[in-house]
């Protein structure tokens, strides 16, 4: 797309900002836009209840607006209370002001509730809100906040400095087709992106496919089944062994040595420190100098799967005692450790605030596997070739997202500083058909 830019610019005189368009404004926020921030103190917290109310923060916010799915409640008089200082209405703007500062999402909603920690930007009739939400959430404001943040790691912006954020200010009309402009184009782009998202999940579900059916039915659709005697397994080659973990891996979790995060501090070195799910820190010695296949023990990824229980360290490392230790009868160690990885292990954890997967749960897990090495070895190769192919695919697919959150951030950045001019565009026209069979022409908006 080719945009023009505006035919005469000024000098804006923010250095971030650079030039604008001459007839625009730089103002702060402030002079039309009443900006508030919600309670900074925890009320004390309450069951749901129909004379409840819920409390908003930070991580209740996302690019969809806002979430009550697991807000807590506070009572109807700190309701009243908080609203008193900031009382958030329908179309209002709402941002974090701790944390991960940014992130504005627009109130669209007429249901009650209370905010923690997250400022208001009141509706105004001396601005379009939608034009504003583009702006906050644009690089101009971003640099600002990056400015204007304090507090170390957590971060967090004090409500003056959000009321003197400086902005461009065009007339009403231009905010109006400015939003209009970004509201079309921008939920192209997130198509688009929902699309590469798509297409990454259905990947990783192909990719998993390819590994399950080599680690339990072989590489050889034409050789004889039998029922492997376990319900979930259901049939694997004949000629395979099945049997527990324990017959065909040992467990070397009894030199396994725990180091504190105070004791590695002054141990810091080259070698990599293992804990449930991979690599934590470095420290300046190792307890193993072998390859071996380290399983989690303990953890909510356990049952999450958000990233592999099952993964292989090579050299010379240390583990601590969140982490199982097998040693394999051979070396085919991402054969062994796919097996792992594709078990559903819900049955076998145990505990609930701390899922935690035993020692004896996981050497008596049931796997099957072919009793020729090499037969292991063509499919642990097997896998590495398939898993690089699609894992590249994977990997071009995020690289696209990447792409195209910049072509949106830089649209939307371009649009709300007067780089571009839309002041002449017209939402595309579609023809539809009316049920007389006549023909009309609509203009998405």
């Amino acid at each position: 797309m080719s945009l023009p830019a505006y035919a005469e610019y000024k000098d804006s005189g923010v250095e971030w900002l650079g030039d604008v368009p001459k007839h625009w404004q730089v103002v702060s926020v402030k002079r039309f836009c009443d900006v508030r921030d919600g309670t900074h103190d925890t009320p004390s917290f309450v069951e749901p209840s129909e004379s409840t109310y819920s409390l908003v923060t930070s991580k209740d916010l996302s690019g969809t607006g806002v979430s009550f799915s697991d807000t807590k409640h506070i009572s109807m008089e700190d309701h009243i209370e908080i609203s008193k200082r900031s009382a958030v209405e329908m179309h209002d703007i709402l941002m974090p002001m701790i944390g991960s500062i940014g992130g504005a999402v627009l109130v669209e909603s007429d249901r009650e509730f209370s905010i923690k920690n997250i400022a208001v930007f009141k509706k105004s009739k001396s601005l379009i809100q939608k034009w504003l939400l583009f702006l906050l959430n644009s690089e101009l404001c971003a640099v600002q906040f990056s400015i204007q943040r304090s507090g170390g790691v957590q971060g967090f912006i004090a409500l003056g400095s959000l009321r003197n954020l400086i902005i461009p200010n065009p007339p009403l009309p231009e905010q109006t087709t400015i939003a209009r402009f970004l509201d079309h184009e921008t939920a192209k782009i997130d198509a688009l992106i929902a699309e590469q998202q798509r297409l990454i999940e259905l990947l990783k579900e192909k990719r998993q496919a390819v590994i399950s059916h080599a680690v339990t039915k072989g590489l050889d659709p034409n050789a004889p089944m039998k029922d492997s005697g376990v319900a979930w397994l259901g049939d694997v080659p004949e000629h395979w062994e099945v049997g527990a973990i324990k017959r065909f891996l040992i467990s070397l979790d009894a030199r396994r040595i725990p180091l504190s995060a105070e004791e590695r501090g002054g141990r810091q070195g080259d070698y990599p420190y293992y804990g449930a799910s991979g690599i934590i820190d470095t420290v300046d010695d190792f307890i193993f100098d072998e390859d071996l296949v380290l399983v989690s023990e303990d953890g909510a990824n356990l049952l999450s799967r958000s990233t592999p229980i099952a993964f292989i360290a090579r050299g010379h490392f240390w583990v601590n005692n969140h982490a199982h230790i097998l040693k394999p009868c051979d070396k085919n160690l991402r054969f062994w450790s796919e097996q792992i990885e594709h078990i559903d292990l819900t049955p076998f954890i145990t505990g609930s605030a701390q899922p935690k997967l035993t020692v004896d749960a996981l050497m008596n897990l049931t796997i099957p596997t072919p009793p020729c090495e090499n037969e292991r070895f063509l499919i642990s190769s097997f896998i590495e070739h398939e898993t690089a192919k699609i894992d590249e695919l994977i990997s071009h697919a995020h690289q696209g997202i990447d792409l195209l959150k910049e072509r949106r951030s830089a649209l939307i950045s371009a649009a709300v500083t007067g780089k571009i001019d839309v002041r002449g565009w017209q939402p595309p026209a579609t023809a539809v058909t009316t049920p007389q069979g006549q023909q009309q022409i609509l203009f998405d908006d």
